[in-house]
């Protein structure tokens, strides 16, 4: 109900309630509480908008472009060399236990802002999640694979997804897991990604909960997954 100054209703309205809220009367039977849509959903309408040849005028502000912005500025990579790609494919990531220790708070600003950009680059979702295991004893060689994030996109600000009209609307998902990059603690990654068949919707990166003894059993684990 909407009420004015005077504690009057002055109009009736149905709003859905945010997942996680079980309201009560005498409790907080009178609170509302804003529905908040999955990104997986966005992609899913506009992906089934591309299919239906729908016009879609208005989502929401677009924002990932201004906000990269203020964080390339904030880190200072304004002025740097570019990278071709957002990890170093022949250098693991390790503790580095002997390595130089660096400030934990920049470090997990830089993390915090990358994830925020995984939900439009499903290009970095992987480096990023290897990146953010090393938040509590980090050191400088994980400092310079994260700049080296910042460097790639940088050098790919126009990449982004693409949902082409002329394209069927089965579902097509992937998965892999990454069972000889686990030398930290012996558990693989999961990665994986869905589409309606050229439209990305979703993707994912998520440590296994189980120790695999052998790529064979890593892969029948992401595939559960």
């Amino acid at each position: 109900n909407k009420k004015d100054e005077r504690g009057i209703v002055i109009r009736n309205k149905a709003i859905l309630v945010a997942q996680g809220h079980t309201q009560e009367e005498g409790i907080d039977y009178d609170d509302v509480f804003s529905p908040v849509a999955r990104i997986e959903a966005i992609r899913l309408f506009l992906a089934y908008a591309s299919f239906k040849d729908f016009v879609v005028y208005q989502m929401d502000v677009k924002s990932d472009f201004f906000y990269g912005k203020i964080k390339e500025e904030k880190f200072r990579f304004k002025d740097v060399k570019t990278a071709s790609t957002p990890i170093e494919t022949q250098k693991p990531m390790l503790k580095d236990e002997d390595g130089e220790e660096v400030d934990v708070h920049m470090y997990r600003s830089m993390i915090g802002s990358l994830m925020y950009l995984t939900s439009s680059r499903p290009d970095i979702m992987f480096v990023v999640c290897t990146c953010a295991r090393f938040q509590v004893n980090l050191k400088v060689s994980h400092l310079h694979a994260v700049k080296r994030i910042f460097r790639y996109l940088k050098g790919q600000p126009k990449l982004s997804l693409w949902y082409p009209k002329d394209s069927p609307f089965d579902l097509v998902a992937y998965t892999d897991s990454d069972y000889p990059g686990a030398s930290l603690d012996i558990k693989s990654t999961t990665k994986g990604c869905q589409y309606l068949r050229s439209r990305i919707i979703s993707w994912q990166c998520k440590k296994q909960t189980v120790v695999a003894n052998s790529i064979t059993e890593a892969e029948y684990v992401a595939a559960l997954s």
